[in-house]
């Protein structure tokens, strides 16, 4: 597969982040921590978060939290409260609740928390292959000779890969 949803080539060099489990942060709130403890282990098996991403996580799970946070509040307070003044306006629990899923759905779309973000997502593949690499030899001759009889490579028997001629490039 070349190329993903931009038209744009992959980045075959993307730096490996190192492997592990992120540690969750002090700061979360309870509901954001059991969330995070919910989700991190099977996370980090998909290859999907690794230790640099406990930001994201972190911002994740606390809006989680606050959103749990307004969901409660709003199970006691009216949707609609009247100003004094008069005018009737919304709860500010669900001005909260709102603001914390859309920013949820974001950071859902970027760890593949919903089914559809996951068809969109990959990860790369570090283990290692069912076949088990094979070191092979290069030798290049006759690069100071002009006068050789073949510029096509060829194989020996013991796996040596000889190239020979003026052409070879170091």
């Amino acid at each position: 597969m070349e190329g993903n949803r931009g038209k744009r080539a992959w980045n075959h060099a993307e730096p490996l982040p190192p492997e592990g489990t992120p540690d969750c942060p002090e700061h979360l709130n309870e509901e954001a921590r059991a969330e995070w403890h919910r989700l991190v282990d099977t996370l980090v098996s998909m290859g999907v978060v690794t230790v640099v991403d406990r930001a994201v996580l972190a911002a994740y799970c606390q809006c989680y939290g606050r959103w749990v946070e307004a969901e409660q509040k709003m199970q006691t307070t009216p949707m609609l409260l009247k100003t004094a003044s008069g005018y009737v306006q919304q709860s500010p629990w669900l001005s909260i609740a709102n603001k914390q899923l859309e920013l949820m759905g974001r950071y859902m779309a970027e760890l593949g928390l919903t089914p559809a973000a996951r068809s969109r997502i990959t990860t790369l593949d570090v283990t290692p292959a069912d076949q088990p690499l094979t070191i092979t030899r290069i030798i290049l001759t006759g690069v100071d000779r002009p006068d050789t009889s073949s510029d096509t490579p060829q194989l020996q028997s013991d796996g040596t890969l000889v190239i020979s001629g003026t052409d070879a490039n170091l």
